[in-house]
């Protein structure tokens, strides 16, 4: 999946006009919701922190949504505000959540790493 699509997935995902967020390159997504001045810097910083998987703490932990309003599913983690899209495409045929789960994670882990910011939507009041 290219940018451009996961930039339009996450528009139809994110509930609230108001929320400026910042999508990474395995398409983790951080949610600003108390946003600074740089949105970049912020996201980076709560990436760093908690995309990377830790085995035995929580940031092994997650949970999977399936989507109503797009194909697919969000798998989110111990921060509230970092999600990851996993495309249907991405797995086999009726995957179970845990399959699901399991690569959302492993996708948030390299966002965690990589660092490598794709798209910031800033939607502050001008």
């Amino acid at each position: 999946m290219d940018t451009a699509e996961l930039v339009r997935t996450w528009r139809r995902i994110i509930i609230g006009e108001h929320k400026s967020w910042v999508l990474f390159a395995n398409g983790t997504v951080v949610i600003c919701m108390e946003p600074e001045e740089d949105l970049t810097a912020q996201a980076t910083g709560i990436l760093r922190e908690y995309g990377p998987v830790r085995a035995g703490t929580p940031a092994g932990d997650f949970g999977v949504i399936a989507l109503d309003d797009a194909p697919g599913w969000v798998v989110y983690g111990h921060h509230d505000d970092v999600l990851t899209y996993v495309a249907p495409e991405e797995m086999g045929d009726d995957p179970e959540d845990v399959e699901i789960g399991l690569h959302g994670r492993a996708k948030r882990d390299r966002d965690g790493r990589e660092l490598e910011v794709v798209h910031v939507e800033d939607k502050r009041p001008a």
